[in-house]
């Protein structure tokens, strides 16, 4: 049996069989498993927990089915604010950037700003300058530019509305984050999220994706965290290291703590969205309380799945 594992997301929310056709269905699927064999990889070559969770969402980023990255969706002037963050289990180190424009793969800006900062988090103009001097690669607007997520835009721009990714029909939701959680050969766990956040977003809005604790966390007493959900029911949940806590100081197991937070806690409050979690023992939980979630895992004993509906 191997002692690694790992698990991702693409987002959660009204995503039901009636609303993609075969092919896209198709193409979301194979998108999922690209990045899990690509994360997978880095763990079978006794590369870290860290190096794994940040390959699997730099492929996620680079494919313009998620909103991430590449498929970042559109802010209310038509541009692109992205954010991601990076955490690693064995000394509780991490890194965050926070509404960043022109960054090929946020999460690489992150892990960079984790490791070669004495800072945690990034916002803005800022984010993009430490990326400029730290060689994170750069693109024009063009790069991003998707014909769905500008359609997307085009629906309520001018309104102050703000949509969560993909609508088909009014009140349908889906949330478009990705993220990824890993076990390396030495026992350590490291999580990480990225996102384009919401289309038609004001004000500089940050969801959960980069607040360590919130959307991400990691810590090898325990578990390793990444969300993808409503940001501010997620935000004010504290959800990643609210599973943590009750596992560290309830002595809860890793499926009865996201259960508590999931389908109890973040309903209450109309916390729609879900997670990927996974223990140091590399139990894999992939919880949501939306129609769908996209997601792929391959446990301790090497069997793959991926997965979108319920």
């Amino acid at each position: 049996m191997e002692k690694i594992a790992i698990a991702l997301h693409g987002g959660a929310g009204t995503i039901a069989p009636h609303l993609l056709t075969p092919a896209l269905e198709k193409a979301y699927l194979a998108g999922l498993e690209a990045a899990l064999d690509a994360g997978y990889q880095v763990l079978k070559q006794n590369g870290s927990a860290t190096e794994a969770v940040a390959m699997a969402v730099v492929t996620l980023e680079d494919n313009p089915l998620f909103n991430a990255g590449k498929g970042a969706v559109f802010n209310h002037i038509g541009g692109h604010e992205m954010d991601a963050a990076i955490m690693q289990g064995i000394d509780l180190k991490a890194g965050a950037a926070c509404g960043v424009p022109s960054i090929k793969n946020p999460v690489l800006l992150a892990k960079a700003i984790m490791e070669k900062s004495e800072h945690v988090m990034m916002a803005s103009q800022g984010a993009l300058e430490f990326a400029k001097q730290n060689g994170i690669a750069i693109e024009d607007d063009a790069y991003f530019y998707t014909e769905q997520r500008y359609q997307q835009w085009q629906d309520i721009k001018g309104s102050d509305s703000f949509q969560l990714d993909h609508t088909e029909q009014k009140g349908e939701k889906k949330f478009g984050t990705v993220g990824a959680v890993a076990l390396d050969y030495h026992g350590n766990l490291a999580a990480a999220t990225s996102t384009g956040g919401m289309t038609n977003k004001k004000y500089g809005r940050i969801g959960d994706s980069p607040v360590i604790g919130a959307g991400t966390y990691a810590n090898n007493a325990t578990c390793a965290i990444s969300c993808t959900g409503h940001g501010e029911l997620f935000l004010r949940s504290v959800v990643a290291y609210d599973i943590s806590c009750l596992m560290a100081y309830k002595n809860m197991t890793l499926k009865a703590a996201c259960d508590l937070v999931v389908y109890d806690k973040l309903v209450k409050i109309g916390g729609e969205g879900g997670l990927v979690a996974l223990d140091h023992l590399g139990n894999i939980e992939m919880p949501f309380n939306s129609e769908g979630m996209y997601r792929a895992k391959i446990s301790l004993d090497g069997v793959k799945e991926v997965k979108i509906y319920k």
